[in-house]
């Protein structure tokens, strides 16, 4: 990924990105490692994620440095007229904007797609992300990670059998949501192709988290049951769940008969595909627990780390159970180059491997304001103009506390 000789697949394209915290950053840092041009328009405060530590380095968040690479930085007060005549100034070679302003604000702004911008620049792709949308009964509401993980029932369906509803480890309603968009935004860039128009792209968090609640929804629309949470077990196949050996926890997942055959011949237990219980998955399903019994009590005599290997040569889905530290050090880790470093900056690379226009870190996460005055000198702006901006506060120097 540190190749930067290569064009990225995105490479011309320019995106205005007036989005903070996690979801919309992370869209926009997809499309800033594939070459498009990304400027971050930061409000007089900052995003707020430079705050979000420990850790610090050089007073920026791991949180937003891992999230806000591939992207230059200035800063913009929107609230106020001259603000807002700045960023139609720099939309007029864009190709996408994307920000997750409260439902509202950026119409009251006098900068909404419908009102302004769809007319004006009629290739602009503007992708909207927001807690719950503009209407409805939650229109408009705020909305964070956890939040709508408990309201699109990701709680629910979390944890051990029995116990409370739990948050997911993972901001992964902010991060699905970033993917979602960069999904959008490339489809609108495809239709674009052929239409020569921009579109609005209403994207939410809670409509994302809905659509990730597989196969729990689905499951619940033919079943009529209400899932519950199920530890680390698959409410739909089994064995899909961690074991007990002699040494550590590994996690092992047979989806299908034949797998499941494997298996047994390979910790030696035959003996279990003649069981009733077990003939077919729904019979695993349905005695889950007393096949889990019969599985450890043969799986606690041998050695957790070398079975899972052994297994995955058999061709079988098995690994042990890593922390950060062992997955940042593990040697596939390495191979597939996931984790890049330049220079002080450390993070995880971009999962997505294009073979002639793949990912490439081209510039390290801005500091607040970096680019403002070679940003706006780019976009036409005169050397007074920009300085009375700058003095004015329009285009702050440093942040506002």
């Amino acid at each position: 990924m540190l190749n930067t000789e290569v064009a990225g697949a995105l490479a011309g394209k320019v995106v205005i990105d007036l989005t903070r915290v996690l979801g919309g950053p992370y869209c926009t840092q997809i499309l800033g490692d594939y070459g498009a041009d990304v400027i971050k328009i930061e409000p007089p405060r900052g995003d707020e994620t430079r705050e979000w530590g420990p850790p610090f380095y050089d007073q920026d968040a791991p949180y937003f440095l891992g999230v806000n690479r591939n992207k230059r930085a200035m800063s913009l007060d929107l609230s106020c007229p001259e603000g807002q005549e700045v960023l139609l100034r720099l939309l007029e070679r864009a190709d996408i904007v994307v920000e997750n302003y409260k439902p509202g604000t950026m119409e009251a702004w006098g900068l909404g797609f419908e009102e302004v911008l769809r007319e004006r620049f009629p290739r602009l792709i503007h992708c909207r992300v927001s807690g719950f949308g503009s209407d409805g009964p939650w229109g408009g509401f705020p909305g964070y990670d956890a939040i709508v993980q408990a309201m699109a029932g990701w709680f629910s369906v979390n944890g051990e059998k029995g116990s409370d509803p739990v948050r997911l480890g993972l901001a992964m309603v902010d991060m699905g949501t970033g993917l979602y968009c960069a999904v959008a935004i490339l489809l609108a860039l495809a239709e674009r192709e052929k239409s020569g128009l921009g579109q609005y792209l209403d994207m939410t968090l809670y409509d994302c988290a809905v659509a990730l609640m597989h196969p729990h929804i689905p499951n619940y629309l033919y079943s009529g049951e209400v899932p519950g949470p199920t530890g680390n077990a698959h409410p739909n196949i089994s064995p899909y769940d961690t074991f007990r050996t002699k040494t550590v926890d590994i996690f092992i997942g047979a989806g299908n008969d034949r797998a499941f055959a494997k298996l047994c011949a390979e910790i030696a237990r035959e003996d279990l595909l003649s069981d009733a219980r077990f003939q077919r998955n729904s019979d695993r399903v349905s005695n889950r627990e007393e096949l889990k019994v019969e599985l450890e009590s043969s799986l606690v005599r041998l050695d957790g780390a070398q079975l899972a290997d052994t297994l995955a040569r058999a061709g079988l889905a098995s690994g042990p159970i890593h922390n950060t530290a062992q997955v940042v050090a593990h040697p596939h880790t390495q191979h597939r180059q996931m984790i890049i470093e330049k220079e002080w900056y450390k993070a995880p690379a971009s999962p997505i491997k294009l073979s002639r226009t793949p990912a490439a870190l081209r510039s390290l996460p801005p500091k607040y304001s970096q680019h403002s005055e070679e940003l706006l000198a780019e976009f036409g702006f005169e050397p007074q103009e920009i300085l009375v901006l700058q003095e004015s506060g329009v285009v702050p120097r440093s942040r506002q506390t």
